[in-house]
């Protein structure tokens, strides 16, 4: 699995300085308490000799360095007894001198023995959810949230999204990146296509992977930017992570002007990304008919011949929410 990469270097940043504040603060709180009570300072003097006695010990007395260490332990141990006591005495609590990290499982650092900490993974998720494009759809829109009631205008109808559906879910389930295959949702407007998109999106986030989630208009214009922008600004719209990330979700093709430049970049974006593999959903309200006279042969040749096709059918969504609510 591959985060986005931006998302984990700006994010582990984050943890270091949090870190560094965690440890800064320690260092305030003990300086100021060892003014305020003389016998903490005294204290940690000695704790700080148990260091020397430490390397003193390997150092020039290895015939009975167990023996040596041990002791020094024992020591150690009963000043930080004497340190947490002195502490609770004077009203503070034990830990107070301790380092306090947000997450005491890795102590901020985000690895716990070589293994990302749940704390990273979280917040690599957070970010996915935002870079991906739909942080908003994300939060309601899931295979939770997925009902097949909607599709009960007729048994037909609902055999065949209950199977869309299970397709969908089983694709996110299986997903490990590179290779994980590719889907093509054909169907009119507000049949769940988006909604189905985004459970991916979620899902795949959530195993670790990166997410790009664009419009076939958004595309194109990032790519026209790219192209003819001025160079005198800067580049907010890079391209690279079109062919970079682990699943490429393009949401209303069909939508964009059609011209040379729109359906060349289709093209090489779609032919980069299967050549090597890369993951990807493609989504439009078009009929596979439309479609077909479309889009140049080549467009159309890899997407019949390399994605699953999902066809949804039904009756709008939107349509008949719109009537329960009209009805109340």
């Amino acid at each position: 699995m591959s985060f986005n990469p931006e998302n984990y270097n700006r994010i582990r940043l984050e943890f270091d300085q949090k870190r560094l504040r965690a440890l800064k603060a320690a260092v305030d709180r003990k300086t100021q308490l060892e003014e305020k009570i003389p016998d903490i300072a005294e204290i940690d003097e000695n704790l700080a000799e148990t260091g020397s006695m430490i390397i003193d010990a390997v150092m020039n007395h290895p015939e009975d360095l167990e023996e040596r260490l041990a002791a020094i332990q024992e020591k150690n141990t009963a000043y930080h007894k004497i340190r947490r006591a002195t502490l609770v005495a004077n009203g503070y609590p034990d830990d107070y001198l301790d380092v306090q990290y947000e997450c005491p499982l890795c102590d901020d650092t985000g690895y716990v023995d070589g293994k990302m900490c749940s704390c990273l993974r979280k917040e690599l998720i957070l970010a996915g959810y935002e870079s991906s494009g739909i942080g908003e759809l994300l939060r309601t829109q899931s295979f939770d949230t997925f009902s097949l009631d909607y599709y009960s205008t007729s048994p037909k109808v609902f055999a065949a999204m209950n199977k869309v559906y299970r397709d969908v879910f089983d694709y996110s389930e299986a997903f490990h990146g590179t290779g994980s295959g590719n889907l093509a949702f054909f169907g009119g407007t507000g049949l769940g296509k988006t909604h189905l998109s985004s459970a991916v999106a979620k899902k795949v986030i959530e195993s670790g992977y990166d997410v790009m989630y664009v419009t076939a208009i958004g595309m194109i214009s990032d790519f026209e930017y790219r192209r003819f922008g001025s160079s005198d600004t800067p580049d907010i719209s890079p391209t690279e992570r079109y062919f970079d990330c682990d699943l490429l979700i393009i949401d209303d093709l069909g939508t964009e002007i059609s011209n040379q430049f729109s359906v060349s970049t289709i093209y090489s974006v779609l032919n980069t990304r299967l050549n090597s593999k890369k993951p990807m959903i493609l989504s439009t309200n078009l009929n596979t008919e439309e479609f077909r006279k479309r889009y140049w042969d080549r467009i159309t040749s890899r997407v019949f011949g390399e994605f699953f096709i999902e066809q949804f059918i039904g009756v709008d969504i939107r349509a008949q929410k719109l009537r329960q609510t009209s009805s109340k």
